[in-house]
């Protein structure tokens, strides 16, 4: 499990997929990419989406995510995303009550129990005190990070070097 802390941005393509009969049937399918504005967002799914749409596609919906943090399985059978509500248990010593604060992250896993696992075996590895609220199943088919340009190389010496120098 690696978990990956950036802004990310809830999408809406729609677009013609081939189904098993043979037919060609317009579907709208929910992605997450990571990206700084919503400008970048359309950037970033246009570009995945060509890559794999053959055929013309439309940008329906961008949103923000209600998540700042995913959980990402290594296991290649963990095909599903969950969303997982947390409630982080703090404690205020000045009035000396319990404090929560309700956190939300996306999981990737393979069954709704396999998601409760990822999230034990991600906190597990904290000192917070916490309490799984509710995990649910989405619709989003895949969470595309953002990639550097392959054209340019991070150098130990703190430089820039581009692709072949």
């Amino acid at each position: 499990m690696r978990s990956r802390t950036a802004e990310w941005f809830k999408t809406k393509v729609r677009f013609e997929k081939m189904q098993e009969d043979g037919m060609l049937k317009k579907v709208s399918e929910d992605y997450v990419v990571d990206a700084l504005s919503h400008t970048e967002a359309e950037e970033r799914i246009t570009e995945e989406m060509s890559s794999f749409v053959s055929g013309e596609f439309e940008v329906k919906s961008i949103v923000p995510a209600p998540f700042k943090e995913i959980f990402f399985s290594d296991n290649p059978s963990d095909d599903k995303w969950y969303q997982a509500r947390l409630a982080f248990i703090s404690f205020d010593e000045k009035s000396e009550k319990e404090k929560r604060s309700n956190v939300t992250y996306l999981v990737q896993a393979g069954t709704l129990n396999a998601a409760v696992k990822n999230i034990d075996e991600v906190m597990g590895g904290t000192m917070i005190d916490y309490v799984i609220l509710s995990v649910s199943e989405t619709k989003f088919w895949d969470v595309f990070e953002y990639k550097k340009a392959s054209s340019v190389s991070d150098e130990p010496d703190g430089k820039m070097k581009a692709a072949g120098e």
